[in-house]
């Protein structure tokens, strides 16, 4: 019986460091919380998990009546009873700020390839126009002949994903100051190969030492997708994917180019 106690008093004590280590304090691998409601523009896509709805993926409103967010979110091109909430900060907090929609159309770029998620691009139909508010706003996205930030320019991603690579996620939005990686260096074979096209761009910041966190990168993670990613305050990209674990230093975060595909959204925004 003795030995059975300090067994799990060894194990408690793990279980304290581990916490200690990927506290949700960290935010989106290695971010922070925003400010409440300062992205009014975010959406959380929701699936039912037992009675509840949980979080499933990111997007942010384009239109009244619009959410823009990844392919790969919704690979069906179904709602399959999936929502989609707007003005929140905090997943589970009863917000009065909130706003909840179902979904009445997915549409997913006809190009989208699950193998290496080129075109991963969708837009969400909701049931009805959005009402807005300080809470909930559309965002200005970047159309085709605009100018996508340069190697080293700073962006900007949030969303309620993954703060740890033990699927610990964040019920507060978090938010990223990262860093757009160098295309010709994340194509190389040590890194993404050629799974990144031309349609898409890498992004996120090497932790300079002494790191505040565990990890070696700022990145968003599981959760995030379909999230923006801003520059200077216009959306440039789409969370799509990156490595098996987030944070790691030649798996740097991979997003949509959004201004590929302004002749497709305007289309698809008609119907």
């Amino acid at each position: 019986m003795a030995s059975e106690n300090r067994l799990l008093v060894a194990v408690a004590a793990a279980a304290v460091v581990l916490f200690a280590l990927i506290s949700p304090s960290e935010g989106i691998m290695g971010g922070r919380e925003a400010a409440p409601h300062s992205r009014p523009y975010m959406a959380s896509i929701q699936v039912a998990e037992g009675e509840n709805m949980k979080h499933e993926c990111g997007g942010f409103l384009v239109a009244d009546q619009w959410v823009m967010t990844a392919a790969h979110c919704l690979p069906s091109g179904e709602p399959n009873g999936r929502t989609v909430v707007l003005g929140a900060h905090s997943l589970t907090a009863a917000e009065e700020t909130k706003q909840n929609f179902d979904i009445l159309n997915v549409y997913n770029h006809p190009s989208f390839s699950m193998t290496n998620y080129d075109n991963d691009i969708a837009l969400i139909k909701l049931d009805r126009p959005t009402v807005a508010t300080e809470a909930v706003k559309t965002v200005e996205y970047l159309r085709e002949g605009g100018t996508n930030p340069d190697t080293d320019a700073e962006v900007d991603s949030a969303g309620w994903g993954s703060t740890n690579n033990l699927d610990g996620r964040t019920d507060r939005l978090k938010e990223v100051f990262i860093q757009v990686f160098n295309r010709v260096r994340c194509a190389r074979s040590d890194y993404y190969g050629r799974k990144l096209t031309g349609n898409m761009m890498c992004a996120y910041k090497v932790c300079a030492d002494p790191c505040p966190h565990p990890y070696k990168t700022e990145d968003t993670c599981d959760g995030d997708s379909g999230g923006p990613l801003l520059y200077n305050g216009v959306v440039v990209g789409i969370t799509s994917n990156g490595g098996k674990k987030c944070g790691k230093v030649k798996k740097p975060g991979i997003y949509t180019i959004i201004s590929h595909y302004t002749e497709w959204i305007n289309s698809t925004m008609t119907l």
